[in-house]
């Protein structure tokens, strides 16, 4: 009997493969030769889940975006306000060890990834997640006299996303200590807190 494979399985690992690849040995050195290599498989076999080497990269892409979904998801429960959203962002700044790989590996993508065809889904899952969490959270700060009422909530929230990824690209050019990144974040808010 044929071994029964779970394609949605295989393409994750496929993506994990490549983000082991691109952390440990740097994004000159991710092909698909290498991903194969990591997985212990032939490179054709690669071709059985994915179009192309474009579509692994988006993939891997997802799953970055997928896993810190679920740290934030992990991080936020049963917070509100500030303490949600420092919480949310400690998960996409580069604060530790794996925040710190992940912006190597992100900022690494970026390049990639605006040069490939768009895809329907491309980005959208994070843009949406953390977005709609620093809204939350901002409004239940002003909600619960964290924030004053006339905060900008829409520009903070902007400006916040914008910090995320800023900060990610400070990481990869000039390596700072967490503090000096959750700092930047405070400094944000300090003119709005009550």
């Amino acid at each position: 009997m044929p071994r029964v494979v779970d394609h949605d399985e295989r393409r994750r690992q496929i993506a994990e493969a490549l983000l082991v690849v691109a952390a440990r040995d740097g994004h000159e050195n991710v092909s698909s030769r290498a991903v194969a290599k990591e997985l212990g498989v032939a490179t054709g076999s690669l071709w059985h889940y994915f179009d192309g080497f474009d579509d692994v990269i988006r993939a891997a892409a997802a799953e970055v975006t997928r896993r810190t979904d679920e740290r934030i998801a992990a991080a936020t429960a049963g917070l509100r306000g500030l303490a949600r959203l420092e919480a949310l962002m400690n998960e996409v700044l580069p604060v530790d060890e794996r925040t710190r790989t992940e912006a190597h590996v992100v900022v690494g993508f970026w390049g990639r990834l605006a040069t490939l065809a768009p895809a329907p889904d491309a980005g959208a899952p994070t843009l949406a997640t953390w977005q709609g969490g620093i809204r939350e959270a901002l409004d239940e700060a002003v909600t619960d006299g964290e924030l004053r009422p006339e905060t900008p909530t829409d520009a903070v929230m902007a400006l916040l996303r914008s910090v995320t990824y800023g900060q990610q690209v400070v990481e990869v050019t000039e390596p700072q200590d967490a503090a000096a990144h959750v700092a930047v974040l405070r400094s944000i808010l300090a003119p709005w807190r009550a």
